[in-house]
Parts: C-alpha cells; sequence; structure tokens
C-alpha cells in the first residue's frame, strides 16, 4: 500500500530535523560573537594615520586612536548530519580583510564588507563536507584576534589567505590523522575574478603534543602580466614542550608564473613561543623573515623582518588584554611617515615600530 500524502507530509519535519524533531535543533544552535578594539601608536607618526602595509593591517591598523577592529556576532547548527554557520563583523578588520575582492556585477568588497563566514556542513562518518565562505585552511593564525598568542599578526597570515569560498572536504583517518581537498573560486576572494579554479589540500596530524600541517594551493592568480599559476605551500607545526611552555614553527613558500616576466618567487619562515606565568598571566614572542623579492604578493620586491613582544593578561573570563611592541623593518622604504619632500609628498620610510593595547571579549 502506498503512503498517502498527509502521511509523507507528517514524516517531512523528521527527515529536514532528525528523528528528534524540533527540540533537539534548538538544542544545536549555538549564537556567538566578540568585541576586539584596541589603541596603537606608531613611532613614525604617519600622515595618513595608518601602520603596515596596503592591503594589510587586519589588526591595529589605525595610529594613535581608540578604534574597533572587529565585532562579530553569528549562529551555528551542529551538524547532525547537516549543519550551518553564518558570522558578520565590522570594523577595521573586516574593511582591510575584503579590501582585494574583484569588482563587478553582484561583485566586490562593498557586496561582502560584513560577511566573515556562511557555510553548510554535512557529516556522515570519516567524511565531512563544507561548502561556502568559510576560514582558509592556510596557516597558523585566526583571523579573531582571541585565537591568536600575539594581538598583531605576522606577514605570513597578512599575505596569506583568512578565507575562502568553495567546496571542502575533510576525511578523519584516526583520532591524530586527517585531509583535506578544497575546490575554491580563488586566493581569498568570495567573488570570482576568472573561469578557473583553484585547488588547496592539507595533511594534518594532531597529537597530545605536536600539532602539525601541510598545506597547499594551486590555481591561476593576479591580474595583466601579473596573472598566472600560483603554486604554494605552507608548513605549520605546534609543540607543547610543557604545561606552561609552547612553541609554534611556520615555512611558506611559492612561485607564481607570469605573462611577459619571469617567474615570481616568495618565502617565508617564523618562530613563536608563549610561555603561561601564571593563570592569568602569559608572555609571547615571534620572529619572522618575509621575502618578496619580485613584489608579487607585497606589492613590492622587497625582504621584511618582524619582530613582536606580547604581554597577556586574563583578569577575567572572556576578557583577554594584550600589550605588545612590534618592529617592522623593509629593505625597501614602505612605512608611512610623518616626513614629506619639498613638494609636500609623503614619504615613506624602511622601519615602523608600534606599542598597541588590545582588549577582546567572546562568548
Amino acid at each position: 500500500m502506498s503512503p498517502s500524502p498527509s502521511s509523507l507530509l507528517a514524516l517531512l519535519p523528521s527527515v529536514v530535523l532528525g528523528q528528534s524533531g524540533p527540540e533537539s535543533l534548538v538544542s544545536r544552535v549555538r549564537v556567538e560573537g566578540g568585541v576586539d578594539v584596541y589603541y596603537a601608536a606608531n613611532a613614525n607618526r604617519p600622515r595618513d594615520g595608518a601602520h603596515f602595509t596596503p592591503g594589510a593591517g587586519t589588526t591595529a591598523v589605525r595610529d594613535r586612536a581608540f578604534s574597533l577592529n572587529l565585532a562579530s556576532l553569528g549562529m551555528s547548527l551542529d551538524p547532525a548530519p547537516v549543519g550551518f554557520r553564518v558570522f558578520l563583523g565590522i570594523g577595521t578588520a573586516m574593511e582591510v580583510v575584503h579590501a582585494a575582492e574583484p569588482v563587478g556585477t553582484a561583485l566586490g568588497p562593498e557586496v561582502w564588507r560584513l560577511l566573515q563566514q556562511a557555510s553548510l556542513f554535512y557529516m556522515r562518518g570519516p567524511l565531512s563536507l563544507e561548502a561556502g565562505v568559510y576560514p582558509s585552511h592556510i596557516g597558523l593564525e585566526s583571523f579573531q584576534s582571541q585565537r591568536n598568542w600575539s594581538y598583531t599578526r605576522s606577514w605570513m597570515g597578512e599575505l596569506s589567505p583568512y578565507y575562502q569560498t568553495g567546496l571542502k572536504g575533510t576525511w578523519t583517518f584516526s583520532d591524530t590523522w586527517s585531509a583535506q581537498l578544497h575546490l575554491l573560486n580563488g586566493w581569498q576572494t568570495i567573488g570570482e575574478n576568472n573561469r578557473g579554479k583553484a585547488v588547496g589540500t592539507q595533511v594534518a596530524y594532531a597529537g597530545e603534543r605536536l600539532s602539525a600541517s601541510f598545506n597547499t594551493f594551486v590555481g591561476e592568480e593576479g591580474t595583466g602580466d601579473d596573472a598566472g599559476w600560483r603554486l604554494f605551500a605552507d608548513g605549520v607545526a605546534t609543540w607543547r614542550v610543557t604545561e606552561a611552555f609552547s612553541l609554534a614553527a611556520t615555512a611558506d613558500v611559492a612561485t607564481q608564473r607570469r605573462r611577459a616576466r619571469p617567474t615570481a618567487f616568495w618565502s617565508a619562515a617564523g618562530l613563536n613561543a608563549r610561555v603561561q606565568l601564571a593563570r592569568a598571566v602569559a608572555v609571547a614572542a615571534r620572529a619572522e623573515l618575509f621575502d618578496d623579492r619580485d613584489g608579487v604578493i607585497s606589492g613590492t620586491a622587497q625582504r621584511l623582518v618582524e619582530g613582536t613582544a606580547t604581554l597577556e593578561l586574563t583578569p577575567a573570563e572572556p576578557l583577554v588584554l594584550k600589550l605588545e611592541a612590534r618592529h617592522d623593518r623593509s629593505t625597501a622604504n614602505v612605512f608611512g611617515s610623518f616626513r614629506t619632500s619639498a613638494e609636500g609628498t609623503p614619504l615613506p620610510v624602511p622601519t615602523q615600530t608600534l606599542v598597541v593595547a588590545g582588549a577582546t571579549a567572546s562568548f
């Protein structure tokens, strides 16, 4: 006997929401959010009031002003087997991170300026799928400041994707090993600016004390004469030496073919350390070298060296305070300053020194 239309309608909620019904659905929904504010002072006193270089500065980009770096609000549904996550944000970080979005019909920074993440999940056994706009698989640092050891981010973080758009498949082999395959629009872009797609991969190990991943990105990137195939590899390792002391190391290497010029190359390496001095007190340090000898990723042929020291205080959960000193040096004049030429044109300089006070709270 065939089921009646009324019986099929009665089954619909259990198919969409799961066998346990709407009550289970509500219990799986979580509301998340956070606020990240800062005050930063640059010894250069840049005339335009901006730190770092164009396209960078997803933390502490404004000089000598109390600023909102990021205020986030989102909702997620734990997959069982289907779920989702939507996260919106405002602040200087959102303006910077979307600045390179391609411009066109229904495209551009203004279209996506509030969006951090919007993705659907499907999980079944060792396989999980995610589709939409979601955090990048590349690098050590998160777009959300409270998840990082330092307040400001490394050049390796700023010059690689924080988010990506496409489809991700993850296969979990065991409690410690997993692998990912990504089909993407491109390098930190929601809108598509060419007809090709990019591929990303990850192989990751997550042990009790050691975690490591090897990440890749292959796709056609760039515009004009700089357009061509980009091959990028990234390695990340974190070692919890003791309960209080942790180390993290990162390394990048990349090439990009160009139509009218030789293939471009860049590489980078960084070392991070963190010590938990007491329940509410920690210190961190970071040293980094970024070599963009052809200027294809930073916009200027240069070698960047950066050092950062951070004091972290947690007076009450979930409030985290960070006081940070940072020095950047380039082989080119790329940082803003107070100096001007005789004609009044701003003169960039090869160094900048920042002192930053940041406060974050999340729920």
